[in-house]
């Protein structure tokens, strides 16, 4: 396809999560901050993907909807003529699901079929080395993001997913960060992988803490945040910590919720615009 000279003024950016089955959730955390994005950018149409596969198909059998995964979105903003697009993952980690994106973004950029096509870093990337101060300290904006305090005998409990790629050691580093900034109460865990929901237990104990508020450190708040986290079943999160003696305060709102956090994804996006076009 050739580009018109009125195509060369269309530009998209494409917003890519993991996705929902919850219209709720969904609405509170992706499409509020679509709906910012446009806000910020009003100069570009704002197109959704998922990338799971499985939500996907679910939400076309169960409720008519049609989301876009990554490579169809892609595809369609190449069809409209769009010339520069930038997506913007919602990924907490550069992990599995970011990097099949930058797999498709750079199909498409080896393609040449953009003029300008650009990807976006998840929540957690730049970790605010000296030697690049370029790079912010994403791990510092999540931080003050949060805003949570604890008193002396009280604990803030975040659960985020994990996973066996590499990148999800991006939690651990988190909860270094969290000392570093003196927040000596708050802790982290991932459901799948390291650090556990034991080992945080153990320091629980350690600092003689009786009351755990528990949240999610998830985009939506998801099957996750509903049955791993909150749910009735004794291998959940609210009944592993109150078995161990803990009083669990639970408080579901998820990241995606989080003004500021919509805030850090739009800020990712501009640092991409920012940037000179390769």
């Amino acid at each position: 396809m050739t580009q018109t000279s009125e195509s060369l003024d269309k530009k998209a950016i494409l917003v890519v999560s993991f996705g929902t089955m919850y219209p709720d959730t969904r609405k509170a955390c992706i499409e509020s901050l679509e709906e910012k994005m446009g806000a910020a950018f009003p100069g570009y149409k704002v197109r959704r993907a998922f990338t799971s596969r499985m939500i996907t198909r679910r939400l076309a059998e169960r409720d008519g909807i049609i989301v876009d995964n990554e490579r169809q979105a892609l595809e369609h903003l190449w069809a409209e003529g769009f010339s520069e697009v930038y997506v913007q993952p919602l990924h907490i980690v550069a992990g599995e699901e970011y990097e099949k994106i930058r797999g498709i973004v750079n199909v498409y950029t080896d393609a040449k079929k953009f003029r300008r096509l650009e990807l976006g870093r998840p929540l957690l990337y730049y970790m605010g080395q000296e030697a690049r101060p370029d790079e912010p300290d994403d791990y510092l904006a999540v931080i003050k993001a949060l805003d949570v305090s604890a008193g002396t005998d009280e604990a803030v409990v975040f659960m985020g997913h994990g996973g066996r790629h590499p990148a999800n050691a991006a939690y651990a580093a988190l909860q270094l960060k969290l000392q570093d900034a003196g927040m000596q109460n708050v802790f982290v865990y991932a459901v799948e992988g390291y650090p556990s929901l034991e080992r945080v237990i153990s320091q629980l104990k350690a600092a003689s803490i009786r009351k755990v508020r528990l949240q999610p450190f998830m985009l939506v708040a998801g099957n996750h945040v509903r049955k791993d986290m909150d749910g009735d079943d004794k291998n959940s999160a609210k009944s592993v910590l109150t078995a161990a003696g803990f009083a669990v305060e639970i408080k579901r709102n998820s990241l995606g919720e989080n003004p500021a956090i919509q805030d850090a994804y739009v800020r990712h996006i501009k640092d991409v615009m920012d940037k000179p076009a390769k």
